[in-house]
């Protein structure tokens, strides 16, 4: 799969025009705050529906602008095209010119995998950075997980809200009506949760045996995995119906769900020993590009498929000798887009067919091929 050309219109500071994507190589060049990265944002929108950088669809229209719309044309037997309209805050997607409702649908369509400055908050974040990550990592093979996480979050909605209502008091002198709805739901956030947790649990696995070799390769740091810790213990459907019965007062008191997947944590261990919390900053940025290495290969070796990647200042952040071993480490790729500032070296990571682009307030031009 591969983007043949993008078109945005009123998205972030890119000028409205069709840009030609043909090419696996594509260097996008220019100073900071060019539009470099709202290019690749742009990409991505069209393959998840959402921006990478976790800011709200209204940030990404162009200043004095109401709407956008992002489409691209695409290489891959199952669509020829995809199309992302913002309008008065509300989303619709295309395939082929055909409205889908889900945004999951985009995946199949366009997969790829970006690797980002705010990728760290994976490493350094809070539990949750950490949970979106792997989220993302099984749903991008695995759609039928995504529905299965949906399924647990409205359970666990309609549950925070009984619980929030009881604690605001706004469901005063109904708190054995409540207990008799939660006795009703408890069985079904056990049912798609112990599901998550079983489907966490061997995708962990089959992480850590991607990534522990991959990180001793680059670091020649041994013993690297990924834990993943639930927050229900091995206890089965009945063994977390007692559980959830037995912080029901607690979670009445904080007006919220005290357990559950939705609180589960993946730490990041050496020879059984946390890790990321002792690693220096530059492990840190290394666990952080390595993440996504893995998730790229992973995704491959599960679907048989390549993913675009959108690699956004990556180079920058290594030194010479890294930046050489990640070369050597790239996953397979239909594509890839990298993003350079003038001064880098690019020419040296230039290859027979690579399409380079200048980047200037929002235009690209494209580099006359020698």
């Amino acid at each position: 799969m591969a983007f043949l050309s993008l078109r945005a219109v009123s998205f972030r500071n890119l000028k409205d025009a069709e840009i030609d994507t043909r090419g696996k190589d594509i260097f996008l060049v220019g100073e900071n705050g060019q539009g470099k990265t709202n290019f690749l944002e742009a990409l991505y929108f069209c393959s998840y529906g959402s921006s990478f950088r976790g800011v709200r669809d209204s940030e990404l229209v162009r200043t004095g602008d109401k709407d956008f719309s992002v489409s691209v044309k695409l290489d891959n037997p199952l669509y020829a095209s995809a199309t992302v309209i913002c309008r008065e805050g509300k989303k619709s997607i295309a395939l082929d010119g055909v409205k889908v409702e889900d945004r999951k649908d985009l995946l199949g369509a366009a997969p790829c995998i970006v690797f980002c400055h705010e990728d760290m908050d994976f490493i350094s974040g809070t539990p949750e950075n950490r949970r979106w990550f792997f989220d993302q990592t099984q749903s991008l093979s695995d759609l039928a997980y995504l529905d299965d996480l949906r399924l647990y979050r409205k359970v666990l909605k309609t549950r925070n809200a009984l619980l929030r209502d009881c604690k605001l008091g706004l469901a005063s002198g109904q708190k054995s009506e409540t207990v008799a709805l939660l006795d009703a739901l408890d069985p079904q956030l056990a049912k798609y949760g112990l599901l998550l947790m079983e489907k966490r649990r061997d995708a962990a696995d089959a992480f850590s045996r991607i990534f522990e070799p991959l990180y001793r390769e680059i670091s020649g740091i041994e013993g690297i995995n990924i834990r993943y810790m639930p927050s229900w213990k091995d206890q089965g459907f009945e063994g977390v119906l007692a559980r959830l019965a037995e912080k029901r007062e607690a979670d009445f008191s904080f007006g919220v769900s005290l357990s559950g997947p939705h609180r589960d944590r993946y730490v990041f261990t050496r020879n059984g020993h946390e890790f990321s919390g002792k690693a220096s900053t530059g492990q840190r940025r290394l666990l952080a590009l390595l993440l996504r290495v893995a998730q790229a290969r992973g995704f491959s070796e599960k679907t048989g498929k390549n993913p675009v990647l959108l690699l956004d200042d990556v180079l920058l952040e290594l030194d010479g000798e890294k930046r050489r071993k990640f070369l050597e480490i790239m996953p397979g790729y239909d594509q890839a887009f990298y993003t350079f500032l003038p001064g880098e070296p690019y020419e040296l990571y230039r290859k027979e067919g690579t399409v380079v682009y200048h980047v200037k307030e929002g235009t690209l031009s494209m580099e006359e091929r020698t």
